[in-house]
């Protein structure tokens, strides 16, 4: 938990306003501007979401702290070289690079999840998750205040700094145990298409690919539509307004297990994306500073208790000895959300940038029609969001 709030404190620092790295590399044109961030914001998940599963089966044998620790090695690095980039083409491609080893974030939900018992499961993976998005609540504020003082150029280095101390963190405190490391169920690894088979386990693939899409999209163009309203001091808002949503969210993923302790699964993530388009959309249509901010803390609220009612409602049947390697699958689709994200927001920015948040809330609202009609309910008696298991013995 500590490693995911410094890690992505680290991240928020300067990802938010990649956009005027690629101005001060020389691109100038709003389009370009656009097309380049979401593609170097995208790249990264994109790669790490093929090797997902595959990370998953080495976590399934040897332990998730390894993963952790070659993570945010690998981000020590990028955020440095970053810094030195002469060229835009060079941010593109160490991105890329750092995709092969990339995805902390996702790892630390699956250790959550494995270590707490099946009724504190949503818990578990809330408390993480608030970590994950309490640090960017403050990290774009302190980021919009650091490039104004040392430039932006020097605010990676800051985020390079950050990220050594997630890993220093992250080596010396975490112990995993001989049991979460090594001593998975002894019963076999079943084959990857029998973990597939999980029900709802697909549809919620789905359902977090779709949400992490929808929020990520939005990455690439906040400036440029603050920007576009006539804000004077766009960047500064545009911090304030990526807290908000990083507030809002960490609030959902607390909300999510007291819902989750009332109702199924399938209405709690159906209202709560709902809720995430309807914020969507009132922010489309408003100027005025409090109206943008009540429509992001709406939207990072949907989206939270959708994210950890999805994750959990997945998690919970899952057989220990392909643990790693089912959330290996949910990381994927989180992973591809993230990479596409900002790529379709770029893309679709680059004729109308109002068009993006228009299509975000056209997308939300049809997951939720789908999580109502396909989601399957737990069984009686079962565990929120309790499926069919895989065999135990890996059939």
């Amino acid at each position: 938990m500590v490693a995911s709030f410094v890690g992505f404190t680290g991240f928020t620092l300067v990802m938010p306003f990649l956009a005027l790295r690629f101005q001060e590399l020389g691109v100038h044109d709003t389009r370009d501007v656009a097309l380049w961030t979401g593609f170097t914001l995208g790249v990264t998940p994109a790669v790490a979401a093929a090797c997902a599963p595959l990370w998953g089966r080495v976590g399934d044998r040897f332990g998730n702290k390894l993963l952790v620790q070659r993570s945010l090695f690998s981000c020590v690095f990028v955020m440095t070289a970053l810094a030195l980039a002469t060229q835009p083409w060079q941010l593109f491609v160490l991105r890329a690079l750092q995709g092969l080893v990339a995805g902390y974030g996702p790892l630390t939900i699956a250790m959550a999840a494995e270590s707490a018992p099946r009724d504190k499961m949503a818990h578990a993976i809330g408390l993480v998750q608030t970590a994950q998005r309490v640090a960017p609540a403050a990290g774009p504020v302190v980021g919009g205040v650091l490039a104004q003082a040392v430039g932006l150029r020097n605010s990676f280095f800051v985020a390079g700094a950050v990220y050594a101390l997630a890993f220093a963190l992250v080596s010396v405190l975490y112990h995993e145990t001989s049991g979460a490391a090594r001593a998975r169920d002894r019963r076999g690894h079943g084959p990857m298409r029998e973990i597939l088979t999980i029900r709802n386990l697909l549809l919620l693939m789905g359902v977090i690919f779709g949400l992490q899409l929808t929020e990520r999209s939005l990455g690439p163009v906040l400036l440029l539509h603050v920007e576009a309203l006539g804000y004077a001091r766009a960047a500064l808002f545009v911090g304030v307004l990526f807290s908000l949503l990083s507030v809002a969210g960490a609030l959902g993923h607390q909300v999510a297990a007291s819902a989750l302790a009332r109702a199924a699964a399938r209405r709690v993530i159906g209202t709560a994306i709902v809720a995430a388009a309807l914020g969507l959309a009132w922010f489309t249509v408003s100027s005025a500073a409090w109206a943008l901010m009540a429509g992001i803390l709406l939207v990072g609220v949907g989206v939270g208790v959708a994210m950890t009612a999805a994750f959990t409602a997945a998690g919970a049947s899952i057989p220990r000895h392909v643990h790693s390697t089912s959330f290996g699958f949910l990381t994927g689709a989180s992973l591809t959300g993230t990479a596409v994200g900002p790529v379709l927001g770029g893309l679709v920015a680059a004729r109308s940038i109002t068009g993006v948040f228009v299509l975000g809330a056209v997308i939300l609202a049809g997951l939720a029609v789908i999580v109502g009609r396909m989601m399957a309910e737990a069984e009686p008696g079962g565990q929120v969001g309790q499926v069919s298991q895989v065999g135990e013995s890996g059939e």
